[in-house]
């Protein structure tokens, strides 16, 4: 890049896991706050089946419909990343045609979901291509994305998380009672939950033993891999902290924590109430908390950040309980990036708005190199 260039930024998202679509509102929302003068912006979408194409068109396409359904990337020209003497390109391939370079990519931002996406794949396509990215690096963001090992590590730290069984689905064909002896030893409630899974999709909250094996199974549908989780105690406050840190040096910093609520039929922030429009949500920033118990999240949202090496960004969710105890419930190193989403709306009640808070994250990786760091 020349020092009178604007920067290319390729914007990819959509992605193969089933948080496609949330990616794809994600991704509307980030690029209607790109600004032009500034950026040489680049829409990239992957489809469910993987590919790449140069996405074309309105903003309009990547927003929810009013019936509730979900954008969804399906065609468009072909566009792969090629590495070559100066630089690694965009590049564009058609039928019957031979490929057109696009032109140098300076820095993805990654807008991906879930697995194939936020679980450090992506992360390690783009370090191989030695391009600069928005977010954490391949183990920061795999770990983050396995709430088992994401847990390991937290605990390893001292942090303080809730007790959990991990399961698998080979434990579960050969010996589910010594499986549901662990989760018993847990007290119900527990949440069952795949552990690569993201946007509440196959979580369910079990009250009884009678209920574990279905919940158990059906979170096996997304995840081989199944986390049971102690429920936080009765009447815990569900609370969220944005963190920002480069790999410059300098300390990462946390926003002022925000609180959820979350009433009428849902027993928890399920999809329905993160996503779609209902008034017994609510989200409450800054959360009414006692300051020596908001420094607290603050704190502990920084060291969660540090304790799994993530840079860029990230939201880590806690549970605030009725004696004043902080617990780490997780972190998400790709958390949900539109206007109303509340990592962003946690930064603008910091003083940092949509539009500086996506510029930020880009200049902090355009400083940052690929590479071991």
């Amino acid at each position: 890049m020349s020092a009178q260039a604007k920067p290319r930024v390729a914007v990819v998202f959509g992605g193969r896991s089933e948080e496609h679509g949330i990616s794809c509102v994600t991704a509307g929302s980030v690029l209607q706050a790109l600004d032009p003068a500034r950026y040489d912006v680049v829409p990239i979408g992957i489809s469910r089946n993987g590919d790449w194409v140069l996405v074309e068109g309105g903003l309009d396409q990547l927003r929810i419909s009013d019936q509730g359904d979900l954008p969804t990337i399906s065609q468009g020209r072909s566009v792969a990343l090629v590495q070559s003497e100066t630089g690694t390109n965009l590049t564009i391939a058609q039928p019957h045609q031979p490929p057109s370079v696009l032109g140098h990519v300076d820095v993805v931002l990654p807008l991906l979901h879930g697995p194939w996406g936020e679980d450090g794949t992506i992360q390690g396509l783009l370090e191989l291509a030695g391009v600069r990215y928005v977010g954490a690096g391949v183990l920061a963001s795999a770990v983050g994305m396995d709430k088992h090992y994401m847990k390991v590590v937290f605990a390893g730290s001292g942090l303080p998380v809730l007790p959990h069984v991990l399961v698998t689905t080979k434990a579960w064909a050969h010996d589910p009672e010594s499986i549901r002896e662990a989760v018993s030893s847990l007290g119900f409630p527990v949440f069952v939950k795949p552990c690569r899974g993201g946007s509440s999709f196959g979580i369910s909250k079990v009250h009884s033993l009678d209920h574990l094996d279905a919940a158990i199974e059906a979170a096996a549908e997304h995840d081989p891999r199944v986390l049971v989780e102690a429920a936080a105690p009765a009447g815990s406050r569900e609370i969220e902290c944005g963190v920002i840190g480069g790999a410059s040096g300098a300390p990462a910093s946390a926003s002022v924590p925000g609180e959820i609520t979350v009433g009428g039929d849902h027993e928890f922030y399920d999809f329905e109430a993160k996503y779609l429009a209902d008034q017994s949500t609510g989200l409450f920033i800054p959360a009414d908390l006692p300051e020596d118990i908001a420094e607290r999240v603050r704190a502990l949202a920084v060291q969660a950040f540090d304790a799994l090496g993530v840079e860029g960004l990230a939201r880590v969710d806690f549970f605030v309980t009725r004696d004043g105890r902080v617990l780490i419930n997780e972190i998400n190193t790709m958390p949900g990036f539109t206007p109303t989403s509340m990592f962003p709306q946690l930064w603008a009640a910091t003083g940092l708005s949509y539009p500086d808070l996506v510029a930020h994250l880009i200049d902090l990786a355009l400083e940052r190199g690929t590479g071991l760091r």
